[in-house]
């Protein structure tokens, strides 16, 4: 896959402690040269955690044998993980001062251990499978890069099968290259032609090198002039930002890593500032009692806000399950309950600083360190550590000795809502084990049963798409998985709101006329309450109807749109259907009420109402998640 560059490559290695350096070109503990770290960009390397450790060293032992995950990976040295780009996960694996081996997830496989030679020496001293002994003729081509031929191979590892992933070993037990079994044990019979192994990674023959133990207190140490520097221009900025905003500031706390950071760079600059946290009611209730104890802890004010209890339920009735290219929950669940809380504890306006970093992702890269949000209106964003790496935060955490979200220990590397479209399968084998998670699933169950999906919908995670990409389609081929809906098993499900126009413009005595029908009956109230969007708007409940700008709509669905000009006719038209849509599929996210300047728009029973004041202006129109999302069918 592409490589993905969004700043410099931070991370050096000081070879005579044997730790990371962030940036400095000299190690603050012996102020010796550091060199740069060749790892796959973006380089937002991270520690390993207890978990994380244990799964490397778990594959190790499941493709090598008992004892190989320990050899590869002593416990008295600091490991670090380099997320690369990969159709789901994948990580590579560093450790003194070198790639060791990368960690890949894959679709109907799970993870796998690539390892390159560092680790490939350490793990031969204890491997009982996944071995293949090379004849000596063969070991100067495959240092000049080519494969290994079936004529070069002496044995190998009895269970060996094509496709697992070998060490190439010389007579003498040294360590040779690493790559992929072409050809299994019980072809690699004499005479047998072919390759043999697709060679990845090969050096000359060598020892296991000694280098010193290290621990997470020498990394701190040697990174103590970085740190400080880092430190001090986020508290210089944050001072200033806040001088030149004037306006009331806040932490928008997650209950991440980054956010924590940003709340201990905001105690160390001497501010006092309150945490702002939405509980989308997607949170682990972990997240949730985290951000709680560590608002208690620092004692800082909490101002925690609660999306409706209602809004995700309603949301997955009108617009199913959300999906990577379908995130409707964000704006459901925590763009419009941000926006009602920042207007009522911040009506003048807020400035909010926030964990936003640039090794993150493209779209965070390309953003300034201040900003204005143009969904949230009032609120300008801040990030203090814009241009820090992940290691970066946690030599921070670390540092202090601060307390962090316990699912970082758990495995996951960030922390968000526990069903997001927007993690990776790796991820949600780890989630899983929540019980809310089960609650999700069951939901999944139950909405592929009733449109005819296959349980492998769900298995492969396809349902985080409503239209899957190519390289999934080509990745479940390659392992015989094909998902595709049984329209005979499909049963009745809710029909989303549409307008059927009658074939062309008719003349009347205004100019043009329009007729039409929805495809199901309107509420009439509250269709005319969002008709004032585009006008006046006349309602007569014993009649059934409700009129506004030269348009009427009947209760039981039909329409009738009069215009001088035909152009502005068919405008009216579109921007009417809107309006029923968002009054008959509305799911209560209040993200439109930031928009109105005349404090006009109010929630009733967990749905959208104009009140008196509307100007017409139509700015509350959209965006709304009922617009821009409606379910349709799944596209395989």
């Amino acid at each position: 896959m592409a490589l993905v560059r969004l700043g410099k490559m931070a991370l050096r290695w000081c070879d005579h402690c044997n730790v990371p350096v962030l940036e400095q070109k000299k190690c603050a503990i012996c102020e010796g040269d550091t060199r740069q770290m060749e790892i796959t960009p973006p380089g937002d390397v991270r520690p390993a955690f207890a978990h994380d450790l244990q799964l490397i060293r778990a594959t190790i032992d499941r493709q090598f044998g008992a004892g190989c995950g320990a050899a590869a990976i002593p416990a008295d040295h600091v490991v670090l993980l380099n997320k690369a780009p990969a159709l789901d996960r994948m990580d590579e694996v560093i450790m003194d001062g070198q790639v060791i081996g990368t960690m890949r997830y894959d679709l109907g496989k799970g993870w796998t251990f690539l390892a390159r030679m560092p680790a490939a020496r350490r793990i031969v001293s204890q491997a009982s499978k996944g071995l293949v002994t090379t004849d000596e003729g063969a070991i100067k081509p495959i240092l000049g890069g080519s494969n290994l031929l079936a004529p070069g191979v002496v044995s190998t590892s009895a269970s060996l099968q094509a496709g697992e992933e070998v060490i190439v070993i010389c007579k003498d037990g040294k360590a040779l290259a690493t790559g992929t079994a072409r050809m299994g044990a019980e072809e690699l019979i004499p005479g047998a032609r072919g390759m043999a192994v697709k060679i990845r990674w090969f050096e000359e023959p060598q020892e296991v090198q000694t280098v010193p133990a290290t621990t997470w207190e020498r990394v701190i140490a040697a990174n103590a002039q970085e740190m400080a520097h880092k430190i001090a221009a986020s508290e210089k900025f944050m001072k200033t930002v806040i001088e030149e905003k004037q306006r009331p500031a806040m932490i928008s706390f997650s209950g991440g890593k980054d956010s924590l950071a940003v709340l201990l760079l905001s105690k160390k600059a001497g501010l006092d500032l309150p945490l702002f946290f939405i509980d989308t009611g997607l949170e682990f209730p972990e997240t949730v009692e985290y951000v709680k104890r560590t608002a208690a802890k620092h004692n800082s004010q909490l101002i925690l806000e609660y999306a409706p209890a209602e809004a995700f339920q309603e949301g997955l009735k009108v617009f199913g399950p959300p999906g990577r290219d379908y995130r409707w929950c964000c704006k459901t669940n925590k763009l419009g309950p941000t926006v009602r809380a920042i207007m009522k504890h911040f009506p003048d306006g807020v400035l909010s600083f926030i964990g936003q970093r640039r090794y993150e992702s493209e779209s965070r890269a390309s953003k300034p360190k201040v900003w204005e949000n143009p969904w949230t209106p009032g609120q300008i964003g801040a990030s203090p550590i814009q241009n820090w790496t992940s290691l970066h935060v946690w030599l921070l955490i670390l540092s202090e000795n601060e307390e962090y979200n316990p699912w970082y220990e758990k495995g996951l590397d960030r922390i968000g809502c526990y069903l997001c479209p927007a993690s990776d399968l790796a991820e949600l084998e780890i989630v899983q084990q929540s019980p809310k998670y089960q609650e999700w699933a069951a939901y999944l169950a139950d909405y592929a049963e009733k449109r005819g999906l296959p349980a492998d919908w769900i298995k492969y995670g396809a349902w985080r798409w409503r239209k899957m990409p190519p390289s999934i389609h080509q990745e479940l081929d390659k392992i015989g998985v094909t998902i595709k809906a049984d329209k005979t098993l499909k049963t009745e499900v809710p029909q989303n709101l549409k307008l059927v126009l009658q074939e062309g413009v008719s003349p009347c005595t205004l100019g043009f006329s329009i007729e039409g029908a929805f495809n199901k009956p309107l509420d009439l109230v509250r269709t005319a309450s969002l008709l004032n969007i585009l006008g006046e708007t006349t309602i007569n409940e014993e009649e059934g109807w409700c009129s506004a700008a030269n348009i009427t709509l009947f209760e039981e669905g039909a329409l009738i749109a009069k215009d001088k000009e035909e152009k502005l006719l068919r405008a009216k038209v579109e921007t009417v259907r809107k309006i029923a849509v968002k009054a008959a599929e509305c799911v209560g996210c209040g993200v439109c009420i930031g928009k109105c300047t005349q404090n006009a728009l109010r929630l009733e029973e967990g749905k959208i109402f104009i009140g008196e004041g509307c100007i017409h202006c139509g700015k509350c129109l959209e965006p709304c998640p009922a617009l821009t999302f409606g379910e349709t069918t799944f596209e395989f």
